[in-house]
């Protein structure tokens, strides 16, 4: 079973259907546990979670303690990290279950994690382009973004030392001491996340923001450093 954990910061406008996604396996007793980490909302995010049936967390704001902390409540074996702008499209519960079942019969089986694919809310040919470009950076670099969600196994989430409290670049970190430890692999589902940052400032704008703050990251710059270029 799964512990489902979000992170949320003012997210009343996209947390329902986020939630919404998650209800049949939570129905069908795939998920176990929603906890809902939240970094000081002012909005109805506490109210949307508490509806909804999920537990609530509050804790220090940013995505990289909020995500920490949100594990720690967790009671499930496997965990699923997964952004409030994000919805699990159909057909997700029985591609994370084949995954979890291939996990638990395979020799080193529960050293690996999983992701999903990415897509973008958005019909213009900028989105569809930035998919492309994020499909080829997961099969080059095996590096996928928190926005496509991270399936894990708590034992080995917590080897690995879990989340560190870091203001961005938390999903990188946690990623590549994955990939030394144990195998990433990609889930045939599909994650779409809110396109509303492009949106706001371009696809060209915001894909060249992204890559400079990793290419930052890879140099070695403070996590608090890239998180002001990145805003």
């Amino acid at each position: 079973m799964i512990s489902v954990v979000i992170p949320t910061l003012n997210a009343a406008a996209t947390l329902p259907a986020c939630l919404a996604a998650l209800l049949p396996a939570t129905v069908d007793g795939l998920v176990r546990q929603v906890i809902i980490s939240d970094g000081g909302s002012t909005d109805e995010t506490a109210a949307i979670a508490g509806e909804a049936g999920a537990d609530v967390v509050l804790g220090q704001k940013g995505r990289g303690p909020q995500l920490a902390v949100g594990a720690q409540q967790a009671r499930a074996d496997w965990l699923l990290f997964l952004h409030a702008d994000t919805v699990l499209q159909p057909g997700w519960e029985q591609a994370a279950e084949a995954f979890m079942g291939h996990s638990s019969t395979r020799e080193g089986g529960l050293q690996r994690a999983g992701y999903f694919r990415f897509r973008l809310d958005d019909r213009k040919a900028g989105a569809r382009l930035v998919e492309a470009g994020v499909a080829l950076r997961c099969r080059l670099l095996r590096l996928p973004y928190g926005d496509q969600g991270l399936l894990i196994p708590r034992v080995f989430y917590e080897a690995l030392g879990g989340y560190r409290p870091m203001p961005m670049m938390e999903d990188v970190d946690l990623v590549d001491r994955i990939k030394k430890e144990g195998t990433l692999t990609a889930i045939p589902a599909r994650a779409v996340t809110s396109a509303a940052r492009y949106r706001t400032d371009g696809y060209a704008a915001r894909v060249l923001k992204n890559a400079r703050c990793i290419a930052a990251y890879k140099r070695g710059v403070p996590a608090e450093r890239i998180a002001e270029m990145y805003r």
